[in-house]
């Protein structure tokens, strides 16, 4: 092209870009919506991702009025129109935004614009030269103006339809490979799909936990802790479910873990899946009894806030203010996903093998041998479960009379020393249990986690031992529901406050006068 229909733009980066180098390794960074995203206005921004996809850079800019805007600037991902070029050009003539990628080090900090004009060119067509062109003749001068004013009028029109029918393609590809983007990007400007555009200024501070599914990091936003939950693509289905439960009507309560938003980062084989929610400092109930014994009245605070949570997960709710809530299992109840607030109220967290229970909907995935081996009930053990909807909140109060026992083993009110923190169950068969460990004791054998003699010389531990042994019975229609377990830790509070060793006899005398709420039939 020659000198009067090509522009070169240098951005205001620092010097020193290295080209011709297909392992791109930093490129220059500028975001002109750096004051609205938080985000560094301009600098250098080094460039990450798989082994054996490349690296790229890329520049974004418009023309207003003859000047050059600058939009974006940054790394990119592998893009077979970026192989093999060490510079940046853009070669479309006169498109709204400009866009160029290249590869090797810095080399998106000299941009330029060198469209593939056609051999006789409208003067109009290079909007972007630095100095005025020299108008050429214009080959349609001849024609009639008719000629004239339909192919002024055709082209936009065709490029309109052409561009109505790419992104329609991509809207198809994309909603059948991944569910949508959850927490919506917002820069509504037309520069280019980036890795850069969605991101918020988020910071990943530090990993709390690693699971089935992925990892939950510390992070920061602004002044703001934030729990972020980073699933592999493979699991896309479980982060995919998490996010359907979390976003059911009604799902806001003080007893289930604040949900935030889930958005996806990266492309291609990077992809990753985030879940962002509340943070809470002490953890898990899991991670605060092995650190810390309770008291009485902190163990009926934890339990009853951790049932009051279960209890409306459980509920449908027809006339709830947000819409219907419809009744949820869990599936997976454990101390590990009971979180603690700063004030020790429990929330009941990870949703990702949650089932919901519409009204002439199916349930989904009901395959019945799910969750943590531990945890399992003996119908899920045994692989005979009725897949109904009472079976399922069932499995979870069994699950939940554990949690109850792991409590229970880390109080102070028992008269003697507290034991150690233990697993349900780690006596029996250990740290790691197979499937067999499991069905033999709890299947074959009937056994339970232990509940200690000096437990039942306390009236709150008492009661509280009686409704375990309610929660995990054998017989899954014998269990309580989650509503009564909440009831009946209430009254335990109430008729047991914190007593001393010497008054333990005189109100042992009155453990047979208590009544406690009756089991619910039907759940």
């Amino acid at each position: 092209c020659s000198s009067t229909n090509q522009i070169i733009i240098t951005s205001l980066s620092s010097p020193g870009a290295i080209l011709g180098r297909s392992e791109t390794q930093e490129c220059a960074y500028y975001n002109s919506s750096w004051e609205k995203e938080r985000t560094n206005r301009s600098g250098i921004e080094p460039c990450y991702g798989e082994k054996d996809k490349r690296r790229h850079c890329f520049a974004t800019w418009k023309n207003v009025s003859g000047t050059v805007e600058i939009v974006k600037q940054g790394c990119w991902l592998d893009d077979v129109n970026c192989y093999d070029s060490n510079e940046c050009v853009e070669r479309k003539e006169s498109p709204d935004v400009f866009f160029c990628c290249c590869e090797g080090n810095m080399c998106n900090e000299r941009f330029l614009y060198a469209p593939e004009a056609p051999p006789q060119s409208d003067p109009l067509t290079y909007i972007m030269s630095v100095s005025p062109l020299t108008a050429t003749s214009n080959p349609f001068s001849q024609k009639p103006q008719l000629f004239s004013t339909l192919l002024y009028s055709l082209v936009p029109i065709i490029g309109l339809a052409a561009v109505v029918l790419f992104s329609f393609w991509m809207w198809r590809h994309h909603k059948l490979a991944y569910p949508a983007a959850l927490v919506p990007t917002h820069d509504p400007g037309p520069s280019p799909p980036s890795p850069i555009l969605g991101h918020k200024p988020l910071q990943l501070i530090e990993v709390k936990a690693r699971g089935r599914f992925g990892c939950v990091w510390k992070a920061q936003l602004l002044n703001e802790y934030m729990a972020v939950k980073i699933f592999p693509i493979q699991d896309k289905l479980s982060w995919q479910n998490e996010y359907e439960i979390y976003s059911v009507s009604g799902m806001k309560h003080e007893n289930i873990l604040h949900f935030i938003g889930a958005e996806k980062r990266n492309n291609n084989l990077d992809l990753e899946l985030w879940l962002i929610t509340a943070y809470h400092d002490k953890g898990s109930l899991t991670d605060y009894l092995k650190a810390n014994v309770v008291s009485w009245n902190e163990l009926c605070h934890i339990a009853q806030s951790a049932a009051r949570g279960l209890a409306y997960l459980h509920e449908d709710i027809p006339g709830h203010k947000d819409g219907h809530k419809p009744s949820i299992a869990h599936r997976d109840i454990k101390s590990k996903n009971v979180l603690l607030k700063n004030n020790l109220t429990a929330c009941i967290a990870d949703f990702g093998l949650a089932l919901k229970f519409e009204a002439g909907k199916s349930a989904g995935d009901t395959h019945g041998q799910v969750g943590t081996r531990r945890y399992m009930a003996p119908e899920v053990l045994e692989g005979a479960i009725n897949f109904q909807r009472d079976s399922f909140l069932r499995i979870d109060m069994y699950a939940f009379g554990l949690v109850l026992w792991e409590l229970a083993s880390r109080c102070t009110a028992a008269d003697g020393p507290v034991d150690e923190y233990m697993l349900p169950f780690e006596e029996e068969v250990g740290q790691h249990p197979s499937l067999e460990d499991m069905q033999e004791v709890v299947v074959h054998k009937k056994l339970r986690p232990c509940l200690r003699d000096c437990w039942q010389k306390h009236t709150g531990l008492a009661m509280l031992c009686e409704t375990i042994e309610d929660c995990w019975d054998h017989e899954a229609e014998a269990r309580l529901s989650a509503g009564c377990v909440e009831e009946r830790i209430g009254q335990m509070q109430r008729q047991a406050p914190v007593i001393g060793p010497e008054e333990i006899v005189t109100v042992v005398t009155m453990v047979t006068n208590v009544d406690l709420p009756p089991k619910e039939s039907s759940l």
